[in-house]
């Protein structure tokens, strides 16, 4: 028995390692499949007016190098509306502009949206107080919505 408890203090500390690699993501499972989650999220940037400047097929590119991926795609996208008040903040925030966000598919086949949390960003660059993060929240919560509810 205490064996078993040592096992899962070790497995939760593991866990904890792990979620800390990820800080400052935004994680949403999606019950739709990978394309299906990407073409939800596309159609719902372009309702609400905003650009896609780039989209990255991670696993496309792996598989033109002989290496095998599960979906994993990148979007780019925002509005110079948007972001020019956050950087106006805080000039450095520019580095994590354009906005991003992760479609991809885990070894259990699951779907995930994910995103950088505004309020992460905004303290990972010293502008906490930035009052556009309430708004960009507001907006990436809504896009995860659309892109992944039932």
């Amino acid at each position: 028995m205490k064996l078993a408890r040592i096992t899962a203090a070790a497995a939760c500390a593991l866990c904890a390692f792990a979620a800390l690699a990820a800080e400052g993501l935004i994680a949403i499972k999606s019950p739709h499949s990978p394309a299906e989650t990407a073409s939800r999220f596309e159609a719902a940037i372009k309702q609400r007016g905003l650009t896609v400047f780039a989209r990255i097929d991670h696993a496309t590119g792996a598989s033109a190098v002989g290496k095998t991926l599960r979906p994993t795609e990148v979007f780019i996208f925002g509005s110079a509306q948007a972001g020019t008040p956050f950087m106006a903040c805080q000039q450095t925030v520019g580095i994590d502009l354009p906005l991003k966000a992760l479609i991809w598919q885990d070894a259990n086949q699951q779907t995930w949206f994910g995103y950088n949390d505004p309020a992460w960003l905004a303290r990972r660059h010293g502008a906490d107080a930035c009052p556009s993060v309430e708004g960009l929240t507001k907006a990436l919560s809504g896009l995860g919505a659309a892109a992944t509810t039932p």
